[in-house]
């Protein structure tokens, strides 16, 4: 493919894009594809797949901070700044000050916010059982351990 100007790219999952390609390639590559499978399952719901993460955080972490929520959903301050104004303008979270420190605003979701996240989620965990689909519960716990470990030695 080098200096070839009619060399067309591996599809992914093949040569270098495959089983012998660099590993933090591969994990891109996956995250990629997953996150546009998510985009696309959640389409007609209005929610992004960064905003369902911000809901599904949120359900796990009730009445967490912007700052909170940015740590948990591994966003920046800015963007997650911009998620919760486009979530409240859908009126699905609500602020409200937090009860010893005024200036921190706790953010909750509404029940249009609980409905629309259960229905993403089922959408979205369904998309998850396939990723799993052959593989032995022992399988699938190597690999959940592997990526939480990962994601720990950051």
């Amino acid at each position: 493919m080098r200096n070839s100007p009619d060399a067309v790219p591996p599809a992914p999952g093949e040569g270098r894009r495959g089983a012998d390609g660099h590993l933090g390639y591969l994990l891109r590559q996956a995250a990629h594809v997953h996150r546009l499978r998510v985009e696309a399952l959640l389409s007609d719901l209005g929610l992004t797949s960064a905003q369902f993460s911000a809901l599904v955080m949120l359900e796990a972490y009730p009445a967490a901070s912007g700052a909170d929520l940015a740590r948990l959903a591994l966003l920046t301050p800015q963007t997650m700044s911009t998620i919760i104004a486009n979530l409240l303008k859908a009126g699905l979270v609500a602020r409200r000050p937090h009860a010893v420190h005024g200036r921190i605003q706790q953010i909750a979701l509404t029940p249009e916010g609980e409905a629309r996240l259960s229905a993403a989620k089922a959408r979205v965990y369904g998309l998850e059982s396939g990723l799993l689909a052959g593989l032995s519960t022992d399988e699938e716990t190597i690999i959940r351990r592997w990526l939480a470990g990962l994601a720990a030695g950051a």
